[in-house]
């Protein structure tokens, strides 16, 4: 299904080790503010419990003010929550099983890194793509090697899905990406780890 092309622009994926010992909830919260228009909660270490507490704190904030809530992995979390999506990587649950399991009317993402992966046939059943990651970066401890824009600008031009870009990106590394075809920006640190995640995701905006 198709939804709103502004969904795609920003998308703030969690990581509380990176958070500076600051509430999820109050670092989501002022990244919204700052125009984040998707969130995807990363929990890689959390017991199921403890992810579901914090899914169920993000839905309830994000609900009122039209926020997707992308669930990373966990398809027992997002039905738990009836979060808004589900993203999945190279090694998760395959793409039609999670389809078949949240719905037609749910979003589905897909991790991306060559291009083996996206002329797959998961890589056209879902909503959108990750590619990247576009530089090196510190919060994925199995990351592959980076893309850099114009392996990223490769990889864009061989699908017709909504793409975002992922893999340490600031908002002065940015630009570039986004004239190479990326539909928006994945960030994590850039926006966790920010002194002030309102206005860091104000300056991603300013990209657009």
């Amino acid at each position: 299904m198709s939804f709103d092309p502004a969904i795609w622009r920003l998308c703030l994926v969690t990581d509380r080790p990176l958070s500076r010992g600051r509430s999820l909830t109050d670092i989501v919260a002022a990244a919204v503010q700052g125009g984040v228009t998707m969130v995807q909660l990363r929990e890689k270490d959390s017991e199921t419990r403890e992810f579901l507490e914090h899914a169920h704190a993000l839905k309830a904030l994000l609900k009122p003010l039209g926020v997707p809530l992308i669930i990373n992995d966990r398809v027992d979390i997002a039905l738990a929550v009836d979060a808004e999506g589900v993203h999945v990587g190279q090694t998760d649950m395959p793409v039609e099983i999670v389809r078949s399991l949240i719905g037609p009317g749910k979003i589905i993402g897909l991790s991306i890194t060559n291009a083996t992966q996206i002329v797959r046939p998961d890589a056209q059943a879902v909503d959108y793509l990750g590619i990247g990651p576009l530089y090196a970066q510190t919060t994925k401890g199995n990351a592959s090697t980076p893309l850099g824009v114009e392996g990223f600008r490769t990889l864009r031009a061989m699908s017709q899905k909504p793409v975002m870009a992922i893999g340490g990106l600031k908002p002065d590394n940015s630009a570039g990406v986004l004239s190479a075809g990326a539909d928006g920006l994945a960030v994590v640190s850039g926006i966790v780890s920010a002194e002030d995640p309102k206005a860091a995701a104000q300056a991603f905006m300013n990209l657009f």
